[in-house]
């Protein structure tokens, strides 16, 4: 009954539009990752620049993520889409012919930004058709799209070996090419498009603190995923020795759960609320990060980051069930916003495991700090959760499961007003 009223309510070629962009998109975005071990062989890069490598493209997305939002307000998610398929071929040809230095690297990189953007164009393309009680699933699966790290971290390394990494790079256009004619032909904006949003708005909603906890929500979430998976190939690879095909295939398992249930974590969201689901995954990733801190035998240390990728992936669709519910009417600005947020956060988690790795000789103690920024995070949420509760409206506090979580002193407080009360009644 749930699937067929879904089905109904909204426009599935479209969705099924989005998650394509999104999801090649992605490929592309995260392709230095895969790449780093041939890369860096032949630049004899150290731990910094090469985790500064696989950081940059990541920064590029979170600049280029605002823009594009905001662009999807004004001129629409079908033109702008089609706009960042064809912006996505620059960097990709580049590779391939032109790129021999690492500045070059760095510099492509940024451009690789302009797919990581692809974020904010994809989910408002298709949250518009559909209403609240959905909007948890549409942006789980059209957010599922970043399953295309798992084409690159499977197919680039054993194309960098059986051609070269620069002709990996010219592989990678086809599919890019293809999606963009599926796009052209299947993508169709919403007729609920609502009246475009002046910069003082934009800024108003830069002022606005919901606007900032969800962008640190989303750096912990997407930014820990999208950071993991360009970096776990460089880590398998240098930490426990193995061929960078083999790396590339650990990374491609790890990151199977996390592209994969994050429609489960906005199915969640729905349910149950994804503040509430939100609280429980933190702790988890934690406690699973901290694991893997102490860098255990292969095999638990790859169980353990595929524990943590899905849980993260999960934590995307989380945040991305309160994101539409709290801000219904700018969904393309505050995805740009939001998203952008999610690429900083991915930026600074393989830049500092490189700069730990220098500095420290190893990439255990990189590990234990980002182990601690999650553990902290839930007890940051139940504070945060008091005000939300009194500031937003009764059906999103519903809808979103957020909870007055009361300290001891809160509760005799409580009480000692409900006596003083009584008493004046008596």
């Amino acid at each position: 009954m749930y699937s067929k009223s879904f089905m109904k309510s909204g426009h599935w070629p479209t969705l099924l539009a989005a998650f394509l962009y999104f999801d090649v998109s992605f490929m592309v975005w995260v392709i230095l990752g895969p790449l780093a071990p041939a890369i860096t062989q032949h630049m004899h890069m150290t731990a910094t620049q090469k985790g500064l490598l696989v950081a940059v493209p990541l920064l590029g997305g979170a600049f280029f993520r605002p823009i594009m939002g905001a662009l999807c307000d004004r001129i629409g998610g079908r033109k702008i889409g089609l706009l960042g398929l064809t912006m996505t071929l620059v960097p990709l040809l580049w590779g391939w012919r032109f790129a021999t230095l690492p500045w070059h690297f760095y510099a492509l990189g940024f451009l690789l930004g302009i797919a990581g953007a692809s974020f904010a164009v994809a989910l408002p393309l298709a949250s518009k058709w559909y209403p609240s009680e959905y909007q948890g699933l549409v942006m789980g699966i059209a957010g599922a799209g970043n399953s295309g790290t798992l084409l690159a971290t499977l197919f680039a390394p054993r194309l960098a070996r059986h051609f070269g990494w620069p002709t990996a790079f010219a592989l990678a256009a086809l599919p890019v090419l293809l999606v963009l004619v599926l796009f052209f032909v299947l993508a169709k904006d919403s007729p609920l498009q609502g009246k475009p949003l002046a910069w003082k708005d934009y800024r108003k909603m830069l002022r606005e603190a919901d606007t900032l906890w969800m962008c640190l929500l989303y750096s912990m979430t997407f930014g820990g995923f999208v950071g993991l998976a360009s970096f776990l190939t460089l880590f398998f690879h240098e930490q426990y020795r193995v061929s960078a095909v083999r790396a590339g295939d650990f990374t491609t398992l790890v990151v199977f759960a996390g592209s994969y249930l994050r429609p489960v974590g906005g199915w969640l969201a729905d349910k149950f609320g994804g503040y509430r689901l939100l609280i429980a995954l933190f702790t988890a990733i934690g406690l699973c990060l901290g694991g893997v801190g102490f860098l255990p035998a292969l095999p638990l240390t790859v169980a353990l980051f595929f524990v943590v990728m899905g849980l993260l992936g999960m934590g995307n669709g989380a945040v991305f069930q309160l994101v539409p519910l709290r801000f219904p009417a700018s969904v393309g600005i505050i995805t740009g916003l939001v998203g952008a947020a999610g690429g900083v956060g991915g930026f600074f988690l393989p830049y500092f495991l490189g700069v730990s790795k220098d500095r420290l000789g190893g990439y255990g103690a990189g590990l234990f700090v980002f182990a601690g920024i999650f553990l902290l995070a839930g007890p940051l949420l139940l504070e945060l959760g008091r005000h939300w509760h009194a500031k937003w409206n009764a059906k999103i506090v519903e809808q979103a499961g957020v909870f007055a979580y009361r300290t001891a002193r809160n509760r005799r407080e409580q009480l000692g007003e409900q006596a003083v009360e009584e008493a004046s009644a008596e």
